[in-house]
């Protein structure tokens, strides 16, 4: 189901808990790895957003002593299995695309690059929490590029035929989905490879699963937030209220949105660039709204796994530190670059990690997508970016957790085994598999 404004700080990414010492290893300062040498410089940046290719075209016109050799990755995971293979090889790229939960984990491996003083001069360009989720124990991985406001966008013309209104709780839009399912139409869509949904639902009811104790990570996978998380979710799965469709088949998934098929998505301003660019039938029927509530609880969006703010990280590896950290900053500053990214024609939608980034929601949203709608979908976008979650942890071990979430998830998906089932056996098995890596944990 990837937030930053000066209203709205982002989820802190471990910044806190990573100022223990000794709960990490490889966590200390690095050199430079400048090259002194004079003369142009080829840097190797990795990225799956759409977009991208542009910012690199026009960077490379406007520099003549650094120029960035671009390859397009699948996606966000793909780029987190390739990243690792290329660690291990000694062949990782200069820059790479990423998101601010994964930030912990490469540094705890000794992926990055500290580049805090090729950057720091530039921290008032950006939020506040944008900036706080390129940190580790107060030094810099990379520069930010995204912030992502979170909302619903809806199939108007499905809800008025049903008599629907856009659900404000979650006990509406599973009301909802129930009057749809009559008509053979799914109120959302689960990807089986994709547990963000139980994350970022966690994250909304005020769970955490990692925090800091004392000197130790704790982990809670069955806090009262994530069991009243895992509640909706089975409710969902139960009533057969959702579609199964992997994003592996991203153009199935889009022709199954634009067919009505599936009537609404709990998402981000980035995640609309595909809906505009693969829609044939249905622009103009969209409509956003809040994030469903929990009944009798204020407004709080998420700021999980898609929803968590988007960086490029200067890898360790790369042997031109400082002009990465200068090409990763021209590309998050530079107002041509930020406004390809930020339109769902032109990038990938993404509202940018700037300080004034919410002056770019007219151009992160689709007036061809949301048609009269559009108007209203500003303040829908506005509000949202004054709800988002401060308060959650990315733990030291994110991805092998998340990896291991997925396996899981997709079981769930199958109905072999219940949301409940899943969480017990994710708090077993982090906890032990923290203490494997030498991390004090309780749990």
């Amino acid at each position: 189901m990837n937030f930053t404004s000066p209203r709205r700080r982002f989820a802190r990414a471990a910044v806190v808990g990573l100022a223990l010492t000794g709960l990490l290893s490889a966590c200390g300062g690095s050199d430079s790895g400048d090259d002194a040498s004079s003369g142009p410089v080829t840097l190797p940046f990795w990225g799956w957003a759409n977009g991208q290719e542009a910012v690199v075209k026009a960077f490379n016109a406007s520099h003549k002593d650094i120029k960035l050799k671009y390859t397009k990755v699948t996606d966000q995971l793909t780029m987190q299995k390739n990243l690792t293979n290329a660690v291990k090889a000694g062949n990782a790229p200069c820059l790479v695309q990423n998101t601010a939960e994964y930030v912990t984990t490469w540094v705890s491996q000794g992926a990055l690059a500290d580049i805090t003083q090729y950057v720091k001069s530039d921290k008032d360009k950006f939020n506040a929490g944008a900036w706080a989720g390129a940190q580790v124990q107060g030094k810099i991985y990379g520069v930010p590029t995204s912030s992502a406001p979170a909302f619903t966008i809806y199939r108007t013309d499905v809800f008025q035929k049903y008599g629907l209104k856009a659900p404000a709780t979650w006990d509406d839009f599973i009301a909802a989905g129930k009057v749809l399912k009559k008509h053979g139409i799914k109120i959302t869509n689960y990807a089986g490879e994709d547990p963000s949904t139980l994350e970022v639902l966690a994250m909304q009811a005020g769970a955490h699963w990692y925090a800091i104790d004392g000197d130790s990570w704790k982990v809670n996978f069955q806090d009262k937030g994530t069991l009243k998380a895992a509640k909706v979710i089975q409710q969902i799965i139960d009533n057969d209220l959702n579609s199964k469709l992997s994003f592996a088949d991203y153009a199935a998934v889009q022709r199954n949105y634009d067919n009505g098929a599936t009537a609404t998505r709990q998402i981000s301003t980035w995640q609309m660039a595909g809906m505009v660019q693969n829609f044939t039938k249905s622009n103009g029927k969209w409509a956003l709204s809040p994030w469903p509530t929990f009944k009798g609880e204020a407004a709080k969006t998420p700021a999980g796994t898609n929803q968590s703010g988007g960086l490029t990280l200067v890898t360790k590896q790369c042997k031109n530190q400082r002009q990465a950290a200068e090409a990763a900053l021209w590309m998050s500053t530079d107002t041509g670059a930020v406004k390809t990214m930020a339109s769902p024609e032109t990038g990938n939608g993404v509202m940018p990690a700037l300080a004034d980034s919410d002056t770019y929601i007219a151009e992160a949203i689709s007036a061809k997508l949301l048609g009269k709608n559009y108007e209203p979908a500003k303040k829908v976008v506005t509000d949202s970016l004054g709800t988002v979650t401060t308060d959650w942890i990315f733990g030291p071990n994110w991805t092998a957790m998340f990896t291991e979430l997925q396996s899981g998830w997709a079981k769930v998906m199958n109905k072999e085994q219940k949301v409940t089932d899943l969480l017990a056996h994710m708090q077993k098995w982090t906890v032990d598999d923290l203490k494997s890596r030498g991390i004090s944990v309780k749990g």
